[in-house]
């Protein structure tokens, strides 16, 4: 019988030692309502097509050409201002820990290490990125109602003078934009301290608005956004847009061939057939609405704006009704220990109409 050796374990930082690993639920059988997924899948003609075309792919090199023909694409998709930018990511994730990593800069002797500020609740993974690339990670309390609490973002700038401040446009798991001069003023306060600020729009096939038409006016503004919630969770894609100046260093720490030859392929067959994917968003957010007027009749439950394809809720007792809706085969995300402003709160994906209604039913009954 071997006997477990301590020391290579011990080679391992404390600091990761320490971390909980981001868990994914196990939704065999349920329906899944809880990672903001898009419930429908391509058509059978469509699938037959995307084989084909994922057959032919030369498996046998490494990424070239597909890879800038995907950044051309995406570029016209985006409508990319001119002496802008692109950077690809094996899905946002990559991007934000690339970020953290490209502005890591050793603090001088007395001096605080280079921070990133972001709301909270927010994103976990841009505090997770910041320690895990040696930033310190300051976050900054939302109000009752997740809105940006301006004076406390403010003072958090003067004070921490972060090298990137995050701001998600529509927020996760609150699901709200946030006001355009409270955006501005966090904006220009950061940009004054010397810092970037990356602006993520996961969400934004869902929202009311995107922040791509005011980019130009900053030049320490960057715009992250991912395929994910396009339509394309399983093919791992994000992109990072912003002046070439900045992309340009932040690519720099981009590992080689990072997005594979058939991820790219499978992002570039679903640009050809974006129509298809902007009318699921469309019957996305209008299965929203019927849920938001749904759950508003729902006594006991305080439901949030949503300009995303989730829902926040808070009911009298967030783990008794998330273990009710798993029973009943409904998983949804139980966000109350996430945050204090989150107490009591789940988090609901927007999926099918058949899925909203066992959603609904389920919920009912588990309150």
């Amino acid at each position: 019988m071997s006997v477990l050796n301590p020391l290579p374990l011990s080679r391992i930082r404390p600091d990761v030692q320490a971390m909980h690993a981001y868990v994914v639920q196990n939704a065999d059988g349920m329906v899944k309502l809880d990672a903001m997924e898009n419930p429908y899948r391509l058509s059978p003609e469509l699938q037959a097509a995307l084989g084909q075309r994922l057959g032919a792919v030369a498996l046998n090199r490494y990424p070239g050409q597909r890879i800038a023909d995907l950044k051309a694409a995406l570029q016209r998709h985006v409508g990319l201002p001119e002496d802008f930018a692109l950077m690809l990511g094996n899905g946002s994730d990559e991007l934000i820990s690339l970020l953290a990593l490209a502005c890591a800069v050793p603090a001088p002797p007395g001096r605080a290490k280079a921070t990133v500020l972001a709301p909270e609740p927010g994103f976990v993974m841009y505090a997770m990125s910041a320690q895990l690339q040696g930033l310190d990670y300051v976050g900054v309390p939302l109000t009752a109602d997740f809105e940006l609490d301006l004076p406390a973002m403010l003072a958090a700038i003067a004070r921490h003078q972060p090298a990137i401040t995050y701001l998600a446009y529509p927020n996760n798991p609150s699901a709200n934009l946030w006001d355009d001069a409270a955006m501005d003023a966090v904006i220009e306060a950061a940009g004054a301290s010397g810092g970037l600020v990356v602006i993520d729009e996961a969400y934004q096939p869902f929202a009311a608005t995107s922040y791509l038409g005011r980019l130009a006016r900053y030049s320490h503004v960057l715009l992250l956004r991912t395929l994910s919630k396009f339509g394309l969770a399983g093919v791992r894609l994000g992109y990072l847009v912003g002046p070439q100046t900045l992309v340009g260093q932040i690519d720099k720490v981009r590992p080689p061939y990072n997005v594979s030859v058939l991820n790219a392929e499978a992002a570039l067959f679903a640009l050809q057939h974006q129509d298809v994917f902007e009318a699921q968003a469309q019957h996305i957010k209008a299965q929203r609405a019927l849920v938001l007027e749904a759950l508003t009749k729902l006594p006991g439950v305080r439901v949030f704006p949503s300009q995303a394809n989730m829902i926040l809720l808070r009911v009298a007792d967030a783990q008794k009704t998330f273990d009710g809706l798993r029973a009943r085969g409904v998983l949804v995300k139980n966000v109350s220990k996430m945050h204090s402003l989150l107490t009591n709160c789940l988090r609901l994906t927007v999926g099918s109409a058949a899925e909203n209604c066992q959603l609904l039913a389920a919920l009912e009954a588990s309150l």
